[in-house]
């Protein structure tokens, strides 16, 4: 059956990109969250993002139009998900949320239809045994920013068939997504790789080897890359990068993925990046510029 109806369930930084996605290249968008607020703020991130697509010249006034008339916003699951082909789960990343939400969808959703989680580093196949459908369960990790980051990271849990994992391949390639095949195992590769070094990053803060600033500079310009360790993990969420560690350590039982102390201080004392205006950088809203955080300048 052709992919034609798409629902997203959480409408935060990850649920409204992947519905701003689907929406921009004509699929009708069911963006589904307990919380109407929540919606609203979707919908106005959603405008912001495609008026910045048109002051760039890449999308026109009437393509902005059209995609933000493609999604329909929903408060219930059951309601959303009637008529949907795929549903994309982009909720909070919580082992039991995961685990409820799949069982709600086994039975509110069409039987055809395949249940997909954006999850960065939760099995799939343990999220696929708490349905009656294995064969239709995937991972399908975006990255953020969702409309602007190619690469999809195709999970296929311990059932899930080649007929689904065909079709989300070949669909993320209609997103002009350039997707990427990986078995699942704790953290897939994207985060089994990155979250170590995010993680020693900050041993190297902690244990006092070099300031935040130096230590993005030298991987930014010694590695290039775009952006410091320090500056991503704040731009994923600390207590993002805390749960990702948490099942890495606890699924391979090694010690090299245990989270730094100073990691778990940080969540604890609510500091958690750009989602609460202090990470390692501080944030103010319409700055551009990074500012190291007090709590790490040197005195």
């Amino acid at each position: 059956m052709m992919i034609k109806n798409i629902s997203v369930i959480g409408s935060g930084t990850m649920g409204n990109g992947i519905a701003h996605t689907f929406a921009q290249f004509g699929y009708a968008v069911n963006l589904i969250d307990v919380n109407q607020h929540a919606l609203d703020n979707a919908l106005s991130t959603i405008a912001k993002n495609l008026d910045r697509q048109v002051s760039k010249g890449t999308l026109s006034e009437a393509q902005k139009t059209e995609t933000i008339g493609n999604i329909k916003t929903f408060t219930s699951i059951e309601d959303g998900v009637q008529t949907a082909d795929l549903v994309v789960e982009a909720a909070t990343e919580n082992l039991d949320l995961k685990l409820k939400i799949f069982w709600d969808l086994d039975s509110l959703a069409p039987q055809h239809t395949i249940l997909a989680s954006n999850t960065s580093s939760i099995s799939i196949t343990q999220i696929a045994a708490v349905t009656s459908r294995g064969e239709h369960v995937i991972g399908m990790h975006f990255m953020n920013p969702v409309p602007v980051m190619k690469l999809v990271e195709v999970i296929r849990g311990y059932q899930t068939s080649d007929e689904t994992t065909a079709k989300i391949m070949a669909l993320s390639q209609q997103l002009q997504k350039n997707p990427v095949e990986v078995n699942d195992y704790p953290g897939f590769v994207a985060n089994r790789i990155l979250m170590p070094m995010i993680n020693e990053a900050i041993y190297t803060l902690y244990e006092g080897v070099a300031g935040v600033y130096e230590i993005d500079t030298v991987m930014k310009l010694g590695m290039a890359h775009p952006m410091g360790p320090l500056q991503l993990a704040d731009f994923i969420g600390l207590d993002v990068c805390l749960a990702i560690l948490k099942v890495l350590n606890d699924g391979f039982g090694n010690p090299k993925y245990a989270p730094c102390p100073l990691l778990i201080n940080m969540v604890a004392a609510g500091k958690k990046g750009v989602k609460t205006g202090e990470g390692f950088y501080q944030y103010t809203a319409g700055s551009k510029e990074l500012v190291v955080s007090n709590k790490f300048k040197k005195s």
